[in-house]
């Protein structure tokens, strides 16, 4: 019921906020379904994604179709408990990501120029 107050009035969200939420600290053998019954409480779900590789294990994507109730499961589900393990729930920002993305290039960019010159860190 409180989404729709926040609908009725003229509410202004924060810039970060949107439809996309970054799940981490998730237990590594939860199910889809189990996500579908934490996340699906607080609205309609569009999409969820679970990281399966070795880097994204314990993590999650979950796309709600109303950015309303994707305000709504941050604000409950930051810190909620499942299987001994507590939530953080955030907005995605496509930003934050691609700098870390970016940050990695570099280092292997610089790492393949040391080698190609034969330069070595350890000498410093």
């Amino acid at each position: 019921m409180a989404t729709i107050s926040l609908r009725k009035g003229n509410t202004r969200l924060p810039p970060e906020v949107n439809r996309v939420l970054y799940v981490r600290n998730l237990p590594f053998n939860i199910s889809s379904e189990e996500m579908y019954d934490i996340f699906g409480k607080y609205g309609a779900i569009r999409q969820i994604r679970i990281g399966t590789n070795k880097d994204t294990r314990g993590t999650a994507f979950v796309v709600y179709e109303d950015i309303y109730d994707a305000k709504t499961a941050v604000d409950h589900l930051s810190g909620f408990n499942v299987a001994n393990r507590y939530l953080i729930v955030l907005y995605y920002q496509q930003a934050k990501m691609s700098k870390k993305v970016d940050q990695k290039k570099k280092e292997d960019e610089i790492a393949k120029m040391q080698e190609k010159y034969g330069i070595s860190t350890k000498d410093k």
